[in-house]
């Protein structure tokens, strides 16, 4: 699933941009432990966007003797990195409480992933990783997008026309995609439809080849009802929409399959088969893969013309400031975001 990144590629002479996420939460925190363990994991040199004061104060607070090197430019970044974390600084507000995300500090979060994606949609950053942001601070701070995707994509546009963000979920041996994400269960049904599917479909295959190196994709398509509808006994779903929907991907030329009952596409043996799952709403995607590996899933963002990860937890306010977070799904990201970076560039 994963590629060596080598010197020669193109992540070992872009560094990627780490954005803040809310500082109120435990992004600054799993940024400064990534940074610390770069020579363990084998990263690729980062920097972060975001005021230094705030990742100064947070590493006063956890007792962490980390040394910082403002940068002016993205490549500065190749150079420090080994021996100080490069900060992009940005202006903003630096006072904040761990455990407590505040509108005050919004606009600063919103900043730090404007200034990060200009700088991959420029050439000058090979990738955007970006912490968690704490939705209900932004709104607070006037934040108008359902969320970080959909900023994201925003920010993408080009010639009046806005990409399709399309979310997945990696860990080693398992991708999956969730047809539908933060909706209520009930309105699932409705949501789900052959046109969704369909697009959904096309886009991972690309992906799947431009981002990871498969040459022939697999999709796994999962049903909507337990059994996968048993025939129509359990709903109608699969039959009416699904199979489908799989149909019009396979005369596409996408090698997709299905649709198949969910409690019988995770095990191992039906893991080897395909190279990623579809599924079609958000707990039949994510609890799997959660369960194989907590700690290192990670967010991928198909369908931008820039490369985007993101560690797949949330702000964890709970524990803020408290020196326990763990940075192993920021590593991941990390890590993937550059893989993919080389990816693209071979391709």
């Amino acid at each position: 699933m994963t590629c060596v990144v080598t010197p020669s590629s193109t992540t070992a002479r872009r560094p990627l941009a780490v954005t803040l996420g809310e500082p109120g939460g435990i992004g600054p925190e799993i940024t400064l432990k990534a940074w610390a363990a770069r020579r363990a994991e084998n990263l690729p040199p980062f920097f972060v966007v975001a005021p230094p004061e705030i990742l100064r104060r947070t590493a006063q607070s956890l007792r962490l003797d980390l040394p910082f090197r403002v940068i002016a430019a993205a490549d500065e970044a190749l150079d420090a990195f080994d021996s100080a974390l490069p900060v992009l600084p940005i202006e903003g507000v630096a006072d904040f409480v761990p455990g407590a995300p505040a509108a005050a500090t919004g606009q600063t979060v919103i900043q730090s992933i404007t200034i990060a994606v200009q700088l991959a949609r420029s050439g000058e950053a090979a990738a955007v990783v970006t912490n968690p942001i704490q939705k209900s601070a932004l709104y607070d701070a006037g934040f108008r997008h359902p969320g970080h995707t959909e900023f994201l994509a925003a920010l993408c546009a080009e010639g009046g026309v806005t990409p399709t963000p399309v979310m997945m979920l990696a860990i080693e041996g398992l991708r999956v995609v969730p047809a539908t994400v933060h909706v209520p269960l009930a309105k699932v049904p409705a949501l789900v439809t052959a046109d969704l599917i369909l697009e959904l479909g096309r886009i991972t295959s690309a992906a799947l080849t431009r981002d990871f190196g498969v040459a022939a994709p697999r999709l796994a398509v999962a049903g909507l009802n337990p059994h996968a509808g048993e025939d129509g006994r359990m709903g109608e779903e699969e039959r009416r929409i699904i199979a489908p929907a799989i149909e019009r991907l396979r005369e596409a030329g996408i090698d997709a399959r299905g649709p198949y009952p969910a409690d019988t596409m995770f095990h191992a043996a039906a893991r080897a088969g395909y190279d990623a799952a579809l599924c079609m709403y958000h707990d039949q995607a994510l609890i799997p893969l959660k369960t194989l590996d907590f700690d290192r899933g990670v967010n991928v963002t198909l369908g931008l013309p820039i490369v985007r990860s993101s560690p797949d937890h949330g702000t964890a306010t709970d524990i803020a400031g408290r020196g326990i977070a763990r940075p192993h799904s920021l590593i991941a990201a990390i890590r993937m975001a550059a893989e993919i970076a080389a990816n693209r560039a071979r391709a």
